[in-house]
């Protein structure tokens, strides 16, 4: 039996914590927030995806950094686990549209008190608004953690899981990474992931609160395409974000931190050109004797009507029997191009998660342990490991977690 602690309790922590717990040992959970789980509690916008019931071949294409690290861990604890878990401890489950698996109820308060009741039953000792301030180690083996009233907490064994940088609020200020960093790891460097992003054009202003579904986005470095998806998005004041955009930020991110990339949307990807062209006319016929402002109501969203009028160069007072046949094809070609130019990512506030951290090459893959200090193991975004959105991230979490937890001697 070791005495284990556990620094930081979030998904990971709580879950290396319980997995230690079970297999025997004696389990100390530090905390530096008032409550556990506190980023846990706003994810999925508070109904916490907990995971992805996809098969796993899906599931290793879904993480975007060092996939190949996690083959040990996803298969050693898999999303199947993680709902028989879940549903063992009374959180009942359900499947949503993209394979997403939700508490039953849409509260993520669930998933907190089921971790939080089975830490109490297997007599974890949390100690919340205790702040870390240094992972000591000598002779290459985990000697003790000091807090910040100068106290030092020893223990046989140190599971760092701290989480990231993103949404700082909930207590991701990246003390994991200097914890490792003294203890001779290397950081890669971090970004914002999973983002929101902005966008130089004025009008996305107008659009606020717009939401596009069943539209393709294309994200262009050049000529290069860079990214291509289907599904929805979301305009915002200072640009754009929802579940195309966000997914998109983990594949264009780095790009962007050098450079202006330009966003492409196909406002009707289900009609080629020449069949989006037949509509318009057909439209255009209907309306044969209004102007073209007010011909244009079947195509598209109000909000977005007088930004197309505007990008069509067409005199929105024009009859629409006078509009040209080059001014309806350009017309058509808005529709099928409709561009804007991607000039960043929103900042670690409105990431969902941090793209870099600790160098997966220095952790044993199959213990999550470091391969530089004996008995000191690290799991979930506090590593350099991200995926997409729709419980991906999580199940990253509870996998390493669980291998964290399962490994201690």
């Amino acid at each position: 039996m070791s005495e284990v602690l556990v620094v930081g309790g979030g998904a990971a922590g709580m879950f290396a914590a319980i997995t230690a717990a079970r297999n025997g040992h004696n389990v100390c959970l530090l905390e530096k927030n008032e409550k556990l789980g506190k980023k846990l509690f706003i994810t999925g916008k508070g109904r916490c995806n907990i995971t992805n019931a996809c098969g796993m071949e899906t599931l290793f294409a879904s993480v975007v950094s060092n996939p190949r690290f996690l083959y040990s861990s996803f298969y050693g604890y898999t999303n199947q686990d993680v709902i028989q878990f879940f549903e063992e401890l009374g959180v009942k489950t359900k499947v949503e549209r993209g394979e997403r698996v939700f508490p039953a109820s849409d509260h993520s308060s669930d998933v907190i008190k089921a971790m939080e009741q089975e830490l109490k039953r297997l007599n974890v000792k949390v100690r919340l608004h205790t702040e870390v301030i240094r992972v000591c180690a000598e002779n290459g083996k985990f000697l003790h953690a000091e807090l910040a009233g100068g106290e030092t907490v020893g223990g046989d064994d140190c599971i760092v899981a701290t989480g990231g940088l993103s949404y700082p609020s909930t207590g991701s200020t990246g003390d994991g990474h200097r914890f490792a960093r003294e203890c001779g790891h290397s950081i890669i460097p971090c970004m914002p992931s999973l983002s929101p992003m902005e966008v130089k054009e004025g009008f996305v202003g107008s659009l606020m609160g717009l939401s596009l579904r069943n539209v393709s986005v294309s994200i262009y470095q050049g000529k290069k395409r860079l990214y291509q998806e289907f599904g929805e998005m979301l305009f915002t004041h200072y640009g754009v974000s929802g579940p195309l955009i966000i997914s998109a930020s983990s594949y264009v991110g780095q790009k962007l931190k050098n450079q202006e990339l330009r966003l492409e949307i196909d406002l009707k990807p289900a009609l080629g050109e020449e069949q989006l062209d037949q509509r318009v006319r057909r439209d255009f016929e209907e309306n044969r004797n209004r102007q073209f402002k007010n011909a244009l109501g079947k195509l598209f969203p109000s909000k977005l009507l007088p930004v197309m009028i505007e990008l069509s160069r067409i005199d929105p007072e024009k009859k629409v029997n006078v509009i040209s046949r080059e001014e309806r094809q350009r017309f058509v070609y808005l529709i099928k191009h409709f561009s804007m130019t991607l000039t960043g990512l929103r900042d670690y506030n409105e990431a969902i998660i941090t793209r870099g951290g600790i160098n997966t090459k220095e952790v044993n893959p199959g213990t999550m342990e470091s391969k530089y200090v004996k008995g000191l193991y690290f799991a979930g975004e506090v590593l350099d490991l991200d995926a997409l959105t729709g419980g991906f991230n999580l199940q990253i979490a509870w996998s390493t977690g669980y291998a964290a937890g399962n490994s201690i001697p």
